[in-house]
């Protein structure tokens, strides 16, 4: 078995040689703007971007005028909690969203604070999932935005975006998701959750790095947003810039698998999951974080009492690849955002660990990494005590 094992792919996922496969032509063979509409160079990149643009609709069950491509999910996030911010100001400048949100919508809010908008922070309780009371609760005139993820990046828990959109659409307020985690995971379908705008990423389903999409509602409402990119009118004049052609090319194709294979993979993966957190539970002292029920089937984070998770992280670093959260905040000493936003305290959160299975992880990484974190967590705890007593 090749070392180290990678289970860490919530901060990115190794992109399918059959992904690579399709893309590799339009690096060099293929390789005209899809806005160049005077001879066929600029005509075969148009049609392979089209042809993308419909595989990543139908993974979503959206029309393919409905997806903007952007540079990743952060970019669409941007959009479009900006552009609504900006389009919908004669409404209101409410806007509702949660504390254990990835930092690409927290800091995108932050930004928007300043310029006027009034932003509420929902908190999450013990288990990662909103009270939808105090969502209904927090609803005002003034609300234009409901800006809740689909799934959350380190613990996996799934919030009930159809019920949360049901509350969305009595008020006449747009609901946005970031999907990014949850998109090719599990089912995700913008007409049946309700959702107006969801933003989502290539790279975190088996796709390239670089490019992403966002959602955005034709009918029934019929969603505007102001775009954050001028120079061009690209994507219906929401995001101008030359189109990422095999980046859009590698996500159809990524999309297009997933919608393939995503239920028996799920099965697969949530067997797997069952199986790690169940072997190293055994020795005792560790904890699930977030809900049990409504959760990824590939995702668990871990509580190790009596052990630092950067220790633990640094001694098993060699050889199985994890993180203690999200990647974008990885370089930051303090605590997960969202293990304190479900009321872990400092030390409780700095000994958790975000295990995130993938589409390569084989039974006997598994195992290994059953055998290998037990003995290391044993040491670290051995050692604590020495140290205590001294």
């Amino acid at each position: 078995m090749k070392l180290p094992v990678y289970l860490d792919n919530n901060a990115t996922t190794p992109c399918d040689p059959r992904v690579l496969e399709v893309m590799i032509p339009y690096f060099s063979d293929i390789f005209g703007n899809a806005a160049s509409r005077n001879h066929s160079f600029g005509w075969q990149a148009e049609e392979a971007v089209e042809y993308g643009r419909e595989q990543v609709a139908g993974l979503i069950g959206a029309e393919d005028k409905e997806i903007v491509f952007t540079s990743g999910a952060t970019e669409a996030v941007n959009l479009a909690i900006k552009g609504v911010f900006e389009m919908y100001a004669s409404k209101g400048n409410h806007i509702i969203s949660v504390t254990s949100e990835h930092k690409a919508v927290l800091d995108t809010c932050k930004h928007i604070e300043r310029l006027g908008a009034q932003i509420t922070y929902l908190q999450v309780k013990a288990d990662g999932l909103i009270d939808l009371n105090e969502l209904h609760d927090a609803i005002t005139p003034q609300t234009i935005l409901i800006a809740t993820m689909y799934a959350n990046n380190e613990t996996g828990v799934v919030q009930p975006v159809a019920e949360i959109s049901k509350i969305a659409r009595k008020h006449g307020i747009l609901l946005f998701s970031d999907a990014t985690q949850a998109v090719g995971k599990i089912a995700v379908d913008v007409n049946k959750d309700g959702i107006d705008l969801m933003a989502f990423s290539a790279h975190k389903l088996y796709g390239p790095k670089g490019v992403g999409a966002l959602y955005v509602r034709r009918k029934d409402p019929r969603v505007r947003l102001t775009a954050q990119m001028d120079g061009g009118g690209h994507e219906r004049g929401m995001r101008s810039g030359t189109l990422n052609v095999p980046g859009i090319v590698g996500f159809g194709k990524a999309c297009a698998l997933c919608l393939n294979e995503m239920k028996n993979e799920g099965d697969r993966l949530e067997s797997l999951r069952d199986k790690l957190e169940n072997g190293l539970i055994k020795i005792g002292g560790i904890h699930i974080n977030g809900n049990v029920q409504q959760r990824l089937p590939h995702v668990t984070n871990l509580c190790f009492e009596e052990v630092d998770g950067n220790n633990l992280l640094v001694s098993i670093a060699k050889n199985i690849a994890v993180s203690s959260g999200s990647a974008c905040t990885s370089a930051s000493p303090e605590p997960s955002h969202v293990l304190k936003a479900m009321g872990l305290n400092d030390q409780r959160a700095h000994s958790s660990i975000r295990f995130a299975l993938g589409r390569f992880t084989a039974e006997e990484q598994i195992d290994y990494a059953i055998d290998h974190i037990n003995k290391v967590v044993l040491e670290l705890r051995e050692w604590n005590q020495f140290i205590g007593a001294k």
